[in-house]
């Protein structure tokens, strides 16, 4: 049995699709008059989704990200890790402030499997969370502590992609 007020969903894996999917909530929550944050803590250049979701009411998206996380040797990394640490302070700001019903933490795992943030730090916030309808984490590498946590995981498994075909990143399919 859970002790949670609230729902924990995880969309994780290496395949595409996991923002969509949490896009696809906001979408949702939207049309049930539900009030939403998206903070992306990878994603830092304009996006379809962002513009589109500009115009959806109850809808905020916030991106803290600085884009493609360097490996940590390089002298970018610190700005980086700096950013995701601002990523979460937002997020604690968020939950504080139950103003929302539905927190998307988008490419959060992400940032925990690249070392920007240490998990102890994302479970914070999922007992944080407790008064909020939902939270949702996406990006790869969610840990096991996380997926026992979590009331509905969902892998995303690369069957075939074509980036490996050498097809470039299109709009509209994957920004």
């Amino acid at each position: 049995m859970r002790n949670r007020k609230s729902r924990l969903l995880i969309f994780t894996g290496d395949g595409k699709g996991k923002t969509t999917a949490a896009l696809g909530m906001v979408l949702r929550a939207s049309g049930h008059g539900m009030r939403s944050l998206i903070l992306q803590f990878i994603k830092s250049s304009k996006s379809g989704e962002q513009t589109a979701l500009k115009n959806l009411h109850g809808v905020e998206i916030i991106q803290t990200g600085r884009g493609f996380v360097p490996p940590p040797m390089d002298p970018a990394f610190p700005e980086h890790r700096q950013a995701a640490y601002q990523g979460l302070e937002r997020a604690a700001e968020a939950l504080r402030s139950r103003k929302y019903d539905l927190i998307i933490l988008d490419e959060i795992c992400t940032a925990m499997e690249r070392g920007l943030i240490s998990e102890d730090q994302i479970m914070g916030l999922i007992e944080a969370s407790d008064e909020i309808t939902c939270l949702v984490l996406t990006g790869r590498g969610a840990t096991d502590r996380l997926i026992a946590k979590a009331d509905t995981v969902t892998e995303m498994r690369s069957l075939k992609h074509g980036l490996h075909e050498g097809i470039p990143a299109q709009k509209g399919v994957e920004y």
